[in-house]
């Protein structure tokens, strides 16, 4: 029987595809664009931050002078009287309108809160700054979750190259062996065996095919496209670290967002215990104004004054001590949950670089039984066709290279994953 010429690397075929898959495809950087427009909770967290930034300005507002107008109309049944008496006689005098109107206008500055405003201020500053690293925080973690998607595509999309390679070899092995068996040089048995391989390798591409549709359906969400849109993406390689273990996890501990608004939390519930117990200090300010009653009885209807006041609380039953105290308890509760995310963070950091270290021994392996699995395979062809070896140990054979491809690809993108999850373990995604 005349030798069949040598197929090239499936691992080259596959890469020969990627790369024209890829020609004009997104990248990346494109879809992080997108998505971080589209994404409905990263909105959200900025509106909460808008919220936070109109609370400050309200704190700082407080410190200004407050104008207050009022206006009134009164109707009475009769004139307001006197009733006084004279040597033995009664005399009686109106002294108002039963019908009248009058209005006031006032200004008021404090002067002096006991720190009660300036504490309100650093409290709603610190709110806002905690809420600005929220926003931070979160659009790491939408880009985490699109570069998840990202390589799950790819992953998807490699997975079905290889389903699609494997039918196409088991189509050609199930053709020569038709034609062996055509020619009476093997049973109707490796007939048979070549074709249930082929028909399950075939049910392997559709499933594997579908797969890939959820895959891309799931990445349309994030980028709030349509679920069915094409999905055309580039590949992606691995970025080198660079760093030591000790030195990402420095960095986390000084970037990370959550522990930033964590501590953010902490400074505003402690300006706000501040600011409860300031309310039991001397309160000073300065008022002044107009008032105009409508009168004909009265010599002035209208006045002109100017009022210094003080006010000091000085006991309440406890109110304001105990909550403070309450504030207090919080931000203590907060810190806790502090030091227990800076030990997870810690670990998340080792394990993201620990995957590092393995999925870079894992490619060189799987690239090496991927060149021995088509040895393996061509070998075991060209004995069959020779009549050493049998129909089983070439679909074994085949069997090695197809598990080889999907090997090597879960290693390429499980190192992708793993640098990406690293960079977003120390905010820097």
């Amino acid at each position: 029987m005349p030798k069949k010429s040598r197929k090239p690397s499936s691992l080259l075929v596959l890469f020969a595809l990627f790369l024209a898959a890829s020609a004009g495809a997104q990248t990346l950087e494109q879809a992080w664009a997108v998505a971080l427009q589209a994404d409905h909770s990263l909105k959200a967290v900025s509106e909460n931050s808008a919220v936070a930034a109109q609370q400050l300005q309200a704190a700082q507002a407080a410190r200004l002078p407050g104008l207050l107008v009022a206006a009134g109309y009164t109707a009475m049944e009769d004139d307001p009287a006197f009733k006084a008496d004279f040597d033995g006689a009664s005399v009686t005098f109106p002294v108002a309108e039963k019908d009248s109107h009058a209005y006031r206008a006032r200004v008021t500055l404090p002067l002096y809160t006991s720190g009660r405003i300036t504490q309100g201020i650093g409290a709603a500053n610190a709110a806002l700054q905690a809420s600005r690293t929220e926003v931070s925080a979160k659009t790491l973690d939408v880009k985490l979750a699109v570069a998840e998607a990202y390589v799950g595509v790819l992953r998807a999309a490699r997975r079905h190259d290889v389903a699609s390679s494997h039918v196409s070899s088991l189509q050609a092995h199930a053709a020569d062996v038709q034609n062996y068996y055509e020619q009476g040089i093997v049973s109707r048995n490796d007939l048979l065996a070549a074709e249930v391989a082929l028909a399950d390798a075939q049910q392997s591409e559709i499933k594997v095919a579908n797969v890939l549709d959820i895959a891309r359906s799931a990445y349309n969400r994030l980028l709030g496209r349509a679920l069915n849109a094409p999905v055309s993406l580039a590949d992606i390689q691995a970025q080198p670290l660079g760093l030591s273990l000790e030195a990402l996890s420095e960095r986390a501990m000084k970037q990370r967002h959550e522990l930033l608004f964590l501590q953010e939390q902490i400074r505003a519930l402690r300006h706000r215990a501040a600011a409860f117990r300031a309310a039991n200090g001397p309160q000073l300010a300065l008022s002044g104004g107009y008032d105009y009653q409508e009168n004909r009885y009265q010599l002035d209807e209208g006045l002109w004054s100017v009022n210094l006041g003080m006010q000091w609380q000085v006991f309440d039953g406890g109110v304001v001590h105990h909550s403070a105290q309450a504030v207090e308890r919080r931000a203590a509760a907060v810190q806790e949950q502090f030091d227990d995310l800076r030990s997870k963070i810690a670990l998340q950091v080792r394990q993201y670089w620990l995957d590092v270290q393995e999925t870079a021994k894992r490619i060189p392996v799987t690239e090496k039984a991927i060149a021995q699995a088509e040895e393996n395979l061509r070998v075991n062809r060209d004995r069959y066709e020779h009549g050493i070896s049998t129909n089983t140990e070439v679909l074994d054979a085949e069997t090695l290279r197809v598990a080889s491809l999907y090997n090597h690809a879960n290693a390429t993108y499980d190192a992708v994953l793993a640098s990406l999850r690293v960079k977003h373990s120390v905010a820097e995604l």
